[in-house]
């Protein structure tokens, strides 16, 4: 059976990574998060004195790429893979609501998404991939045999991850989260380079009423269909 490049792009907490895992886990796909690899590279500004509520040294982020190494390593217990910045695995360490405030600036540097996207493509060279982020179907695989955008109320998006986070025990206010989640949107959306935009050939999946099942449900039989489109 051919092997397809499934790219997934929407806004932040539309839950992109969790049915791209589902997906990949069912076809036997390797999965990347690329905004795993975003939260890397902002984790590492942030552990450097890089970047603060009041300074961003752009300039030392940029000198200090060349000497961050992100990979992806499979978790068998958990059953999927998780990030690790220079040999050290940062998967529980990215998901905080303080790299998640960052995240967009650090996003929108255009040296930082050259070193990424370069990583990214490489990885989906022989297919079989499914890939989440906020440029897969316009910038790294616009040649994607099946595009999607996801989307959702900035309301159910963060409640979304509200729970997510208050279910691992952060103390947040739900406010906070509904601010990062809007403020993430204008940056993603607004950024010169790579903004956050529907390709003209991605199907849009508004998930705001949707349960997951639903949602896997409607993914894997639009896969389906582009599947047996090639055969």
């Amino acid at each position: 059976m051919n092997k397809i490049t499934i790219a997934i792009d929407g806004f932040s907490s539309t839950g992109k990574s969790t049915v791209a895992k589902q997906l990949a886990k069912h076809l036997g796909y390797v999965y990347v998060d690329t905004g795993a690899m975003y939260r890397a590279v902002t984790f590492y500004a942030m552990e450097n004195g890089l970047i603060g509520d009041d300074d961003f040294n752009v300039e030392a982020l940029i000198y200090q790429l060349p000497h961050m190494e992100i990979a992806f390593k499979f978790n068998e217990t958990l059953g999927f893979a998780e990030v690790y910045l220079n040999g050290v695995n940062i998967e529980k360490k990215i998901r905080t609501l303080e790299v998640s405030s960052f995240v967009s600036k650090v996003a929108a540097i255009s040296q930082v998404r050259h070193k990424l996207v370069e990583q990214q493509q490489r990885m989906g060279k022989d297919k079989g991939i499914v890939m989440d982020g906020r440029d897969i179907g316009t910038v790294v695989f616009p040649d994607a045999e099946l595009k999607l955008f996801m989307t959702a109320s900035a309301e159910k998006r963060a409640m979304r991850r509200y729970e997510e986070l208050t279910g691992r025990g952060d103390n947040v206010i739900y406010e906070d989260v509904l601010f990062n989640v809007q403020e993430r949107d204008r940056i993603d959306t607004t950024r010169e380079d790579s903004p956050l935009v529907k390709a003209n050939d991605a199907i849009e999946i508004d998930n705001s009423n949707m349960t997951l099942d639903e949602q896997f449900d409607k993914i894997l039989s639009l896969t389906k269909m582009t599947l047996e489109s090639l055969e």
